[in-house]
């Protein structure tokens, strides 16, 4: 997923609690939604950026000899611009987009 395209704001914003747990019917569970998801999309990034870096590690053993690698820097200044993963988890929220289910009431 591309999470530049996201419509996520990059600072954060006052949301309205009612319009949070309209879906649930409970903040708490929305916000334990959000988390879950938000936790997801962290190690997504994560695994995404550990990926990109890897092909520009070096295995010397020496620490004298420093590299900077312009397109290192470019990589890692992109991912430091992404909005943070709990404002995107909840945008996805808000958007409808975050599939959830609560396995205790669907057996009733």
């Amino acid at each position: 997923m591309d999470y530049k395209k996201s419509k996520a704001p990059v600072n954060t914003v006052t949301r309205n609690i009612m319009d949070l747990c309209k879906d649930t019917g409970n903040i708490y569970e929305s916000v334990a939604i959000i988390a879950k998801r938000a936790n997801q999309i962290s190690v997504e990034i994560k695994q995404d950026l550990s990926k990109k870096l890897a092909e520009f590690a070096s295995y010397n053993d020496t620490l004298e000899e420093v590299f900077e690698n312009r397109e290192q820097i470019e990589i890692s200044r992109y991912y430091e611009k992404l909005p943070k993963a709990s404002l995107l988890a909840t945008q996805e929220f808000i958007e409808g987009n975050v599939y959830f289910r609560d396995p205790s009431k669907e057996q009733s």
